[in-house]
């Protein structure tokens, strides 16, 4: 039986996507202290990978396709195929920066001021070509992990990736420039994606991926209305498309369910209460295709 390699992302975003494949249809198990995911289709295999590690692991074909950032894509240097854009992280859904950053009391205020300065990463090669880009000479040196506490005395500045910016916070650093916008990407090797049932496997995953992060910004509407008071009511309420409208079985109402944006519900409800609507129920979705 054919089968599709996918590289499951360990670490910060392992919980994260975990949670998003189940809102996907995909049952994904993580035993402890084991690298073999299981999941609930047959026709996948699991493993779990680094995110760092993950584009030079699908672009040199051991994995067929793989969820990591666009910012370890740009490191490896691997040419993998970007199937579609994942914006979610460990904690929000908005896109993660690579920041410059140094202590608040630091006398640098650019990446001028970096000339013959030690800078601690885990991008060496990112933070190399920014250096390069405004000829600026200066150590680089790879960070294996708490990068924040390093400056002033380890390093006089760091180039990390943040969130929310409060773990710079807490150590007392300041953002000088931002280095670079990532987000999740859903790659693949080149040659698995020519091979026919692996594109539609990765296919149908991205599809589905999508939709969950799209059902996250939506939520479904369902109310009733006197026939009297219909046409004035669907002027009042958008729809991603026209939504559904049903009669009530022996009686002059209508039943409507349509699909809003969630950031405008707060606002839609006490419209809608106004032009007569009755039994306005709000529900969560977990996919929005299409």
């Amino acid at each position: 039986m054919p089968l599709l390699k996918l590289g499951f992302p360990k670490g910060s975003l392992q919980d994260t996507t975990q949670e998003m494949f189940a809102k996907a249809g995909y049952k994904v198990s993580i035993r402890s202290r084991s690298y073999y995911p299981s999941i609930d289709d047959e026709e996948i295999e699991c493993l779990l990978i680094r995110a760092q590690e993950m584009a030079r692991y699908v672009g040199e074909g051991l994995m067929d396709c793989g969820l990591t950032g666009l910012d370890w894509i740009k490191e490896s240097g691997e040419e993998v195929v970007e199937i579609c854009e994942l914006v979610y992280g460990k904690v929000g859904r908005k896109p993660l920066r690579w920041v410059l950053a140094v202590p608040q009391d630091s006398e640098i205020k650019s990446v001028q001021d970096l000339e013959g300065k030690r800078i601690a990463t885990e991008a060496v090669g990112m933070t190399e070509r920014y250096l390069a880009q405004h000829g600026v000479t200066a150590k680089v040196e790879f960070s294996w992990g708490a990068t924040e506490v390093k400056p002033p005395k380890l390093a006089d500045a760091i180039v990390e990736i943040t969130e929310t910016g409060s773990s710079l916070k807490a150590n007392n650093l300041r953002i000088v420039d931002i280095l670079l916008e990532t987000t999740t990407r859903f790659i693949a090797n080149k040659e698995a994606y020519q091979d026919p049932f692996k594109k539609k496997k990765i296919d149908q995953l991205a599809l589905l991926l999508q939709a969950v992060l799209e059902a996250e910004k939506k939520v479904g509407l369902m109310m009733n209305i006197h026939k009297d008071q219909l046409d004035d009511l669907i002027t009042k309420l958008p729809a991603m498309n026209r939504p559904t409208i049903s009669p009530l079985y022996g009686s002059d109402y209508f039943a409507i369910n349509t699909v809003v944006d969630e950031h405008a519900v707060r606002e839609m409800i006490p419209d809608l209460l106004a032009a007569g609507a009755e039994g306005i129920v709000e529900y969560a979705l977990n996919k929005v295709v299409g």
